[in-house]
C-alpha cells in the first residue's frame, strides 16, 4: 500500500482497563483497523493523565497505577478513516476521539526477507 500526501489521523483516548466483550478496547480497535485494511495503528500507554471523570491516573503511585491513559493512533486517507468512524462510534462509549489533518511524508515497511 502506498500512502503519501494529505491524510487523516484519528486518535482515540481511553483507559487501559476499558474493554469490549472482555477484550481490551485498544486491542479491539487495532484488530478492527487491521481487518478494515487501514494503513496502520499504534497504541501508546500514558504514564499520567485524566479525562472527563477528572480522576488523575498516574504510574508514580502504586494505588493509582490502574487504568492508565491509552492513545490509539491511526493514519490513512480521509475516505478510509471516515469509513472506519462508525466502528469507533460503536466501540468507544467512554473517552475521546479526535481527527487531525496530516501530511504523510514517508510510509514504508520492511522489504520481504529483510
Amino acid at each position: 500500500m502506498r500512502l503519501s500526501g494529505p491524510a487523516l489521523r484519528v486518535t482515540i483516548f481511553t483507559g487501559e482497563n476499558d474493554t469490549w466483550h472482555h477484550r481490551p478496547l485498544y486491542s479491539e480497535i487495532v484488530h478492527r483497523a487491521h481487518a478494515a485494511g487501514l494503513a496502520g495503528a499504534s497504541v501508546f500507554r500514558g504514564v499520567e493523565g485524566f479525562g472527563a471523570s477528572s480522576i488523575v491516573h498516574t504510574s508514580r503511585l502504586l494505588s493509582l497505577s490502574e487504568d492508565l491513559p491509552v492513545a490509539v493512533v491511526i493514519v490513512d486517507t480521509e475516505d478510509r478513516v471516515r469509513a472506519f468512524l462508525p466502528q469507533l462510534d460503536e466501540l468507544v462509549t467512554e473517552g475521546l476521539v479526535i481527527l487531525d489533518e496530516v501530511e504523510v511524508i514517508t510510509y514504508t515497511g520492511r522489504k520481504p526477507g529483510a
